[in-house]
C-alpha cells in the first residue's frame, strides 16, 4: 500500500503505520460527509468487525487527524473534554443537534442522532 493510499493520520504521525483495524475506522470516519455523524457502533457494524470500545479506543489513540467529531456515542453527547471543539464543527458544519437539557452535562446540546446519522451510502447527506 502507498503513502498515498494511507489515511491522512497514517502519514505524517504514524511514520511506521497503522495496525489494519485502526486505519478501517480511520477511513470510515473521512468518509462521513460534513453534518452527519456515525456512532462508534455504527463504525464497527460497518466494517462487521470489532465493537463500540474497539472504535473508541482507535479514534482516541489515532483519530486526532480525521474528522472526529463525526464518530460519537450512541446517546448524542458531546465528546468530553472536546465539547467546545466539537461543537464549533458541528455549527459549522450544520450537524442537527437537540435542545440542551438540565443535566450534569453543562447544558451542551446533544446531537440529533435522528437527524444526523450517516449510514454509510452516497446519498446520506438530506439532513430531513
Amino acid at each position: 500500500m502507498s503513502e498515498e493510499s494511507l489515511p491522512r493520520a497514517a502519514r505524517p504521525d504514524h511514520a511506521d503505520g497503522l495496525p489494519d483495524y485502526a486505519e478501517r475506522v480511520l477511513e470510515v470516519a473521512e468518509r462521513i460527509p460534513p453534518g452527519r455523524v456515525m456512532t462508534y457502533g455504527d463504525v464497527a457494524e460497518w466494517l462487521e468487525e470489532g465493537g463500540p470500545r474497539q472504535v473508541g479506543r482507535v479514534m482516541a489513540l489515532y483519530g486526532a487527524p480525521v474528522p472526529w467529531w463525526r464518530v460519537i456515542r450512541a446517546d448524542g453527547i458531546l465528546l468530553p473534554g472536546h465539547e467546545q471543539a466539537a461543537l464549533a464543527r458541528y455549527r459549522s458544519e450544520g450537524t442537527p443537534l437537540r435542545e440542551a437539557s438540565r443535566s450534569a452535562d453543562g447544558h451542551l446540546p446533544r446531537v440529533d442522532l435522528r437527524r444526523a446519522r450517516w449510514d454509510g451510502t452516497a446519498g446520506g447527506e438530506d439532513h430531513s
